[in-house]
């Protein structure tokens, strides 16, 4: 029997490696132009909008580093309101009547994209917590 413990395998759950700042960067400038295209094709955030946010939420969740799980696991719900809170400002009508204020149109906004981001955050938290699982478990 070796004192050694025995060296990770690759899978999924042990690839990360990015620092948290630049996954979170990513995050931010990856929700804001999948927003930014959504609003372009069709001048309301909708359906691609949500599934590419999920997806992002899962991706960032993997890609990060485990000593900066943190900044991920609180990311989706902060990219969130950020999207909405600037598409307010710029473009109300993508996400609320075209008349409402900025805080009416995102709650308008947060009220649509609800289940996104419930769905996304509830899937990176689960990504985050099963890498830690998996690179804490003994051997």
């Amino acid at each position: 029997m070796s004192t050694h413990p025995e060296p990770l395998t690759w899978s999924l759950w042990t690839v990360g490696s990015e620092p948290g700042r630049q996954v979170a960067a990513l995050g931010v400038a990856a929700v804001f132009t999948l927003a930014l295209l959504d609003v372009a094709v069709d001048g309301r955030l909708g359906l691609f909008f949500d599934l590419t946010f999920v997806a992002l939420c899962v991706g960032l969740a993997l890609r990060v580093a485990p000593g900066s799980f943190f900044y991920v696991g609180v990311l989706p719900p902060l990219i969130m309101m950020a999207v909405l809170v600037v598409v307010a400002i710029g473009q109300p009508a993508a996400i609320a009547h075209p008349l409402d204020g900025i805080v009416r149109a995102v709650v308008t906004g947060l009220d649509a994209h609800a289940t996104a981001l419930l769905a996304g955050y509830a899937l990176c938290l689960g990504v985050l917590f099963w890498r830690n699982r998996e690179l804490t478990r003994p051997f």
